[in-house]
């Protein structure tokens, strides 16, 4: 049985990700590699493709997703994704048990509340035209005026299939974008048949290798050992002789890849994709990147791990770039970080008349 050290882990996970060097994917490709990617926030996904693909610029996401094969979703654990238009079609009943499943987070603020009735009724508001949530809220309370608004948004949010309409802005969105049905949006019904055996391919092609609790963590679906022991795999074994899967002839590069650094937008997925984290963050840094208030904070890697956080902003022309490390920085690195930091800023902040990359403390 093959066994692999931590640094390969990484490796093999990195160039999954797309982060070992920059890929020619398409925009969907890439996203489509990647298994999706965190959106909470609409610029996220920009910054994450632009350290992952060769000569990306923030129209080419906005032109794949103008052109409805890119969408912005609720699907994994129930959080906003970035997938393609064949991936939610393809995965949203697979994962549709975890959505419904979410409903439990009401507690008492679910008191009253039907929600089949209210997806019903959701549904046939939305198909006359796309609202914001608010607008949405507001519609429900009145059809249901005894029942929390808040239950009845996240209602229609867990069961409902939608996608964020986007919006004539530089990141794709606004702050109270539009939501619509899936399957109106796109031109396509959904798949009806569940197929996890296929979801746990796409994960550890993009995330492997990996264990069923780390596919767990990842999707939220459970019973992920009965699901991983039912396929035929690749059983590989970490350092500690924990068992890890993964799909044959998935790439595992030499432990000794040199790795270039890479800035990470907050929430990646990179970061989120395990039960355990050690293959790409220690544990001593992790407090500083997963706040209290559920936030992921934008970090860079050196050698293919965390190193530190990074923070832009602009002001009178100026787009500095702060980074703040979470032990010493080698010489040879500073240069690599100001340099590829300088790139990002540029992206960032393409009017700016000055760049600077300073170093917090």
């Amino acid at each position: 049985m093959n066994t692999l050290s931590p640094r390969a882990i990484n490796r093999a996970t990195l160039a999954r990700q797309l982060l070992l060097e920059r890929s020619d994917l398409s925009v969907v490709q890439a996203v489509e590699r990647l298994a999706g990617m965190q959106g909470q926030e609409p610029k996220h996904p920009y910054v994450g493709l632009w350290s992952r693909i060769d000569g990306f610029t923030d129209a080419d996401l906005t032109a794949a997703v103008e052109a409805r094969d890119v969408v912005r979703a609720t699907l994994y654990r129930g959080t906003l994704h970035l997938v393609s238009a064949d991936d939610y079609l393809h995965f949203r009943t697979t994962l549709s048990p975890v959505l419904e499943a979410g409903l439990k987070l009401l507690g008492d603020r679910a008191k009253g509340l039907e929600p089949d009735k209210v997806a019903a009724a959701a549904r046939q508001l939305l198909a006359v035209e796309p609202l914001t949530f608010t607008e949405v809220r507001d519609a429900l309370q009145a059809k249901f005026p005894d029942v929390n608004d808040r239950a009845l948004g996240f209602c229609t949010r867990m069961l409902v299939p939608l996608v964020i309409a986007p919006s004539e802005t530089r990141w794709g969105w606004t702050a109270n974008a539009k939501f619509t049905p899936a399957e109106q949006w796109i031109g396509k019904k959904l798949g009806r048949k569940a197929v996890p055996q296929e979801l746990v391919v796409r994960y550890l092609e993009a995330f492997g290798p990996a264990t069923s609790a780390d596919f767990q963590t990842w999707s939220g679906l459970p019973r992920g050992k009965q699901l991983f022991d039912s396929m035929d795999l690749e059983v590989l074994t970490d350092s500690n002789g924990k068992t890890l899967y993964d799909v044959p002839a998935a790439p595992r590069p030499s432990e000794d890849f040199e790795v270039p650094v890479r800035f990470l937008p907050e929430f990646d997925n990179l970061l989120l994709a395990h039960a355990k984290r050690q293959r790409i963050i220690a544990d001593e840094h992790r407090p500083a990147v997963f706040t209290k208030n559920l936030r992921i904070k934008s970090t860079y890697l050196v050698d293919g791990f965390v190193a530190g956080l990074w923070t832009a902003e602009k002001k009178r022309g100026v787009a500095t770039l702060t980074l703040t490390p979470f032990g010493k920085t080698l010489k040879k690195t500073a240069t690599e970080l100001e340099r590829e930091g300088t790139a990002l800023l540029r992206f960032l902040e393409p009017d700016a008349k000055t760049y600077e990359v300073v170093t917090a403390g």
